[in-house]
């Protein structure tokens, strides 16, 4: 019985690190998202010659390195 009991912590536990794994892979790959999301609207505003944008943007940017 003890045994059961102790294959059936670690089965939470690998669930648990399973579920934090993909929550951290997750949360790098909006990052990401955004990130390139920012560099593109800077491109962007960099050919429009948009220099407010391209400030904000690049501040934003910083923000989320």
């Amino acid at each position: 019985m003890e045994n059961n009991v102790l294959n059936g912590m670690d089965r939470i536990d690998a669930n648990l690190r399973d579920g934090m794994l993909a929550e951290l892979f997750l949360n790098q790959m909006m990052d990401d998202f955004k990130r390139n999301k920012i560099l593109e609207e800077i491109d962007q505003s960099l050919k429009n010659k948009d220099k407010e944008a391209f400030l904000r943007l690049t501040e934003e940017l910083k923000s989320t390195s």
